[in-house]
């Protein structure tokens, strides 16, 4: 499980999946996001702005990010 402490207020997602280390670039962000191949708090969301704050999980390809403040 990675954690993603966070700096601000929030972490848009795709940011997120490339701070974790997921993803190469945020090309590669969307894609795997608009194909549903990410779940923020275990349901599926297809938007690359979505705002995650302390206390959210990220699942993608069976790996975790959790946010924390």
């Amino acid at each position: 499980m990675e954690v993603i402490t966070l700096k601000e207020d929030f972490i848009k997602l795709g940011q997120a999946l490339k701070a974790a280390g997921f993803v190469e670039n945020g090309v590669e962000a969307k894609i795997e996001i608009t194909e549903g191949n990410v779940l923020v708090n275990g349901e599926v969301d297809t938007r690359r702005g979505r705002k995650l704050y302390d206390g959210d999980e990220v699942s993608f390809n069976g790996q975790i990010i959790k946010i924390q403040k």
